[in-house]
């Protein structure tokens, strides 16, 4: 919203006082932006918001006082959602829904460079229209309760009790991640009761937890690099919804984790699927780690560097699994180059992890860490790295598994 108006309107807040319309803008304006991205497609929550924010301003005269002035913001926001949900029912579009918005989830600090979230779209679901409302309003709108009793049209005291019933409700379907989870919620409402909830972690928040603080400082120490950002891990109950959440509806079931930007997505270990296991799922994540942490270093790294450093770093994949899996193509001379190493087709899924890990491997006991990092930096240095052509050191790795093979 632009400040270069002049004479901007003014209103009284509580305390009797007088601020301008900007001020209310700059206070209200993420809480509104959020419940709108909940709502409707996320690229048009910006439009909505100005749209809201525009009514709100043209009409604020009409403002009478009766309600905290959000929950009145809040009501154009609705009834702005509402016109949009016909627009888009005439051009048989599907509007989105909050309970199917990937980002809702849980968040659980979990250290100075990881932060985990628990996906709940799928447990929201079982709850009622309003129940999902009040979660929605409350949990990730931040509304306090009189802002929602005022929404919903109902009495503080009521919107509280449906409050605590939907969270037992929460917590029946979210009951594998243990009582870490419905706590992290409480934490995010102000009047919980924490004296009947049990001090028992799940085993997989402790299990990943540990799995990432074992390692992801040291790794961080080897390649020389401390994160420039905080990454997000998501947790999705089943491979369907990971595979929804990460664009990929028909993907293979060894698929179970990717990241873009500072977010990683994985599945549940509590329900891995056909291909991985609850302990596969937990190197996995910590390969993917790995991978993010790579390309944090430079995202111009090629795949094959990103996916081998991962693998030989989580070493989920055991010796006897990669050398029945290549030894027909390392026989047969048909060892992939880095180019075909760089496919980003499903097609890399069959032998493409094995090899990345086993050139990685070739350099580090060969040349050591320096020039794997060296690498990493400047994919292009063959030369001043390895005093290598790319085709020559291609071919030096080539040698060194047919002999590994005999």
């Amino acid at each position: 919203m632009s400040r270069a108006q002049d004479n901007l309107p003014v209103y009284p807040d509580n305390q009797g006082t007088k601020r301008t319309f900007e001020d209310m803008y700059d206070e209200y304006r993420p809480r509104i932006r959020h419940y709108l991205a909940l709502k409707v497609n996320p690229m048009a929550a910006d439009d909505l918001t100005q749209q809201v924010f525009l009514r709100a301003m043209e009409n604020l005269d009409k403002f009478n006082g009766n309600s905290s002035l959000f929950t009145w913001i809040f009501k154009i926001a609705q009834n702005t959602v509402k016109n949009e949900y016909r627009s888009i029912s005439r051009k048989h579009e599907m509007p989105y829904d909050f309970t199917s918005y990937e980002s809702q989830s849980i968040s659980l600090d979990f250290a100075r460079y990881v932060d985990i979230r628990i996906d709940i779209s799928a447990a929201l679901k079982q709850l009622s229209e309003l129940d999902q409302q009040i979660i929605s309003l409350r949990f990730f709108v931040d509304c306090t309760l009189s802002e929602i009793s005022r929404i919903v049209g109902m009495r503080e005291s009521a919107v509280k009790n449906r409050l605590y019933r939907s969270l037992e409700k929460l917590k029946k379907e979210l009951k594998e991640w243990g009582d870490i989870t419905i706590m992290s919620i409480l934490d995010l409402i102000s009047f919980e009761s924490k004296s009947d909830a049990s001090h028992h972690q799940s085993n997989v928040h402790q299990d990943l937890f540990q799995e990432l603080k074992n390692n992801v400082e040291q790794i961080a120490a080897k390649y020389n690099h401390q994160p420039s950002r905080k990454i997000v891990i998501e947790i999705y109950p089943d491979l369907p919804t990971f595979h929804q959440a990460a664009g990929e509806s028909d993907a293979p079931d060894w698929f179970m984790g990717t990241f873009e930007n500072n977010t990683l997505k994985i599945v549940s270990p509590l329900n891995p699927g056909p291909e991985h296991t609850y302990q596969s799922i937990l190197r996995s994540t910590l390969h993917l780690y790995t991978m993010w942490l790579i390309s944090d270093i430079n995202p111009l790294a090629p795949k094959w560097i990103r996916q081998g450093i991962g693998g030989y770093e989580a070493q989920q994949m055991s010796e006897d699994f990669i050398r029945s899996t290549t030894s027909a193509a390392i026989s047969n001379h048909a060892i992939p180059s880095f180019e075909d190493l760089n496919d980003d087709s499903w097609d890399f899924g069959k032998t493409g992890f094995q090899f990345s890990y086993l050139m990685v491997e070739f350099i580090i006991k060969k040349y050591g860490l320096g020039p794997l990092n060296q690498i990493i930096r400047n994919p292009d240095g063959y030369h001043d790295i390895f005093h290598l052509s790319e085709e020559k050191l291609h071919e030096q790795w080539a040698k060194a598994l047919q002999d590994q093979l005999v």
